[in-house]
């Protein structure tokens, strides 16, 4: 799915209308209600080469998001987030799919 293709900077929300935002220690992402103006809340969108359907997500901190091996919450399906700076540019661990489930897209990552 090409969603981010047009888009330069994103933002994203959950349904609890709480934004994703980049902590100060620079590594932990957060949740927060408040400041969806902050910088920390946006993410500038690079396409993969040769993959439309894939993108990378950088922070304010010229780190990109990560799904770490640890479970967000216990039971829960998703991983913990997390910013890094990738060994080499192609490191397919900062690489998103973004997939389309009714009104809302959910992002898979390998």
């Amino acid at each position: 799915m090409e969603f981010f293709n047009e888009a330069k900077v994103v933002q994203f929300k959950s349904h609890l209308d709480k934004y994703l935002v980049a902590d100060d220690d620079e590594e932990i992402v957060r949740q927060s209600g408040k400041n969806s103006a902050s910088k920390k809340v946006r993410r500038t969108v690079e396409l993969v080469e040769g993959n439309p359907h894939v993108t990378r997500l950088k922070g304010c901190h010229g780190k990109y998001l990560t799904a770490a091996d640890v479970p967000f919450l216990f039971g829960i399906t998703g991983k913990k987030v997390l910013q890094v700076v990738p060994a080499t540019k192609t490191n397919i661990l900062v690489e998103w799919e973004p997939i389309k489930e009714r009104y809302k897209v959910k992002l898979r990552t390998k």
